[in-house]
């Protein structure tokens, strides 16, 4: 099923291209690829994080938040002298200790994630906004911007980590047993704690994880500008949740791939250039986010349904015949 999804995923975005090569080929420059690159990179770091929850059977739409928090965190350390270097490790860390904190209400407490990833989505756009006041991050030392601001090969450099991140999660998801213990528990979490699975540590750990991503997304995100908005990564959550349901991962867990999720970010972050080079309004955008969204969740329901008429027709004769024998 993924990777039948991979494919379809694939063959659109393929056809997409093409019909950009033929009507509008500007499409294609490379300042446009780097600018999609840019300004979604971000998207595809925070999903990362988001395809490891969603695969444990959890969900979480605090991710916007985080990444607010995380920018401005890091703006402030940078102000305050804080090298380049330890920095982000602090901004990473910062982004893994508020998902590790929806992790343990999660896991722990057993509270429905649904419910408590919106509980500290609001709390924390509310708590920093109270906290900043609405003011921006500004007078950011140029040290800070090196990264970013200060080179020119940085979205070379940005797309490297991010290819590498990416890679390095697919090939331990078939590979590395903390990861596969990942699938075991969204699948089943039952049958994974009989197994030996801790599944209480599994889904503590794949909200840290994305907490931990979200944070490094804000701080590659945050070199990029003179100052840091307090009012980042506002639908955030929503973008990276669609392209890791459009990337083939189930809603409630057990399936999905990180090559998936990339595909899904590729395909929904075309759509708008793709639209103001057709000479369409971008207004239309998110509508057509939303249509791919559900055509992908009709697609696995439908699926889902075949699947389980296949399951009762094969054990339809194996209970006919169980009758004949009595």
């Amino acid at each position: 099923m993924t990777r039948r999804r991979e494919i379809s995923i694939a063959v659109a975005i393929a056809v997409l291209y093409l019909v950009l090569a033929i009507a509008a080929p500007g499409f294609f420059s490379r300042d446009n690829f780097a600018d999609l690159f840019l300004g979604n990179f971000p998207v595809l770091l925070a999903a990362m994080g988001a395809t490891l929850v969603i695969l444990a059977g959890e969900i979480d739409i605090s991710i916007g938040s985080v990444f607010a928090i995380c920018g401005v965190f890091a703006g402030i350390c940078a102000v305050s002298g804080v090298p380049l270097a330890a920095n982000v490790l602090l901004t990473c860390a910062a982004g893994a200790a508020l998902g590790a904190v929806n992790g343990a209400l999660v896991a722990y407490a057993r509270l429905p994630s649904i419910v408590v990833t919106l509980a500290t989505m609001v709390a924390l756009r509310e708590g920093l906004r109270w906290a900043t006041e609405g003011a921006w991050v500004q007078n950011l030392p140029s040290s800070f911007q090196w990264l970013g601001l200060g080179q020119s090969s940085y979205p070379v450099v940005a797309l490297g980590l991010t290819l590498a991140l990416q890679a390095g999660l697919a090939w331990g998801s078939r590979h590395v047993s903390a990861l596969r213990s990942v699938y075991a528990t969204g699948s089943d979490a039952e049958a994974a704690r009989l197994a030996g699975i801790d599944t209480a540590r599994v889904k503590w750990a794949v909200f840290a994880a994305a907490g931990l991503f979200t944070g490094l997304a804000a701080f590659l995100n945050a070199v990029r500008f003179n100052q840091i908005p307090s009012n980042a990564g506002i639908g955030l959550e929503m973008k990276v949740i669609a392209a890791v349901v459009v990337g083939g991962a189930a809603i409630g867990g057990g399936r999905g791939s990180f090559g998936g999720t990339l595909l899904g970010v590729i395909l929904l972050a075309s759509v708008g250039p793709a639209l103001v080079f057709l000479g369409v309004t971008s207004y239309w955008e998110r509508a057509l986010h939303g249509v791919i969204v559900l055509a992908a969740v009709g697609i696995d329901a439908l699926a889902a349904r075949r699947g389980q008429g296949f399951a009762s027709g094969a054990q339809q004769p194996e209970a006919n015949l169980a009758g004949a024998r009595q």
